[in-house]
């Protein structure tokens, strides 16, 4: 009879996470939480000092792409601090996500074919400099839960961001969800019944814990 061993690796040095999801999730307080349960270190999305989100948020068409451009060039040097601390750590957003924003730019016609199209390839290059994170933890909010926290927030530059828009961007992660789960591991939290980020950062460690066992069977 085969005997079956399990060995928990519950190293979590070097161990890289990211958060994504809609605008207002609650990525950086989960993040927050998260790497205080997990003892990581966590790296946030600069938005005060975003210089072109509100510019864009005025005028999409103008500042869509310079906007991206802005957004790929912080997360990826964000990325490479995360790998060359050799440390790991949590990212409250990830560089793939900038992806998902550029195809419904592209798709309402607020960035042309020719700008998504470099904005492709510039990120393709950079991919090759890149690490995969060991897990991606997705915060599903609707697009109505996701208005609501934006306007609990009361952000500025936020102000005016249409239900339309959110509606379309929570379908193109649906997208991409499906798309990144072949290829790295994700978790899907339901966000909208919103536990708390103490109690949800304990059952993301939980689920990690079981997702890093070593299963050996000797025959």
């Amino acid at each position: 009879m085969s005997e079956i061993s399990v060995i928990p690796v519950k190293l979590y040095e070097k161990l890289f996470i990211g958060i994504s999801g809609m605008i207002a999730a609650g990525k950086s307080t989960l993040c927050k939480e998260l790497g205080r349960v997990m003892n990581l270190p966590v790296y946030f999305e600069e938005v005060i000092n975003n210089e072109y989100l509100a510019d864009f948020y005025k005028d999409p068409k103008k500042y869509a792409f310079p906007l991206q451009i802005h957004l790929l060039n912080k997360r990826f040097k964000q990325q490479q601090l995360v790998i060359w601390s050799d440390k790991g750590g949590i990212q409250d957003r990830t560089i793939y996500e900038d992806s998902v924003f550029c195809k419904m730019l592209r798709d309402d016609g607020s960035m042309s074919d020719r700008n998504y199209r470099t904005y492709i390839d510039l990120f393709r290059n950079m991919s090759n400099f890149m690490r995969k994170p060991n897990l991606i933890i997705h915060l599903d909010v609707s697009p109505e839960e996701s208005l609501e926290r934006l306007k609990m927030r009361n952000r500025k530059c936020e102000d005016g961001v249409p239900l339309d828009y959110l509606k379309r961007l929570h379908a193109c992660y649906e997208e991409f969800i499906s798309d990144i789960a072949k290829v790295i591991p994700v978790i899907k939290v339901n966000y909208s019944k919103f536990k708390t980020a103490e109690e949800m950062a304990k059952i993301i460690k939980k689920e990690w814990d079981q997702m890093s066992t070593v299963v050996e069977i000797d025959s």
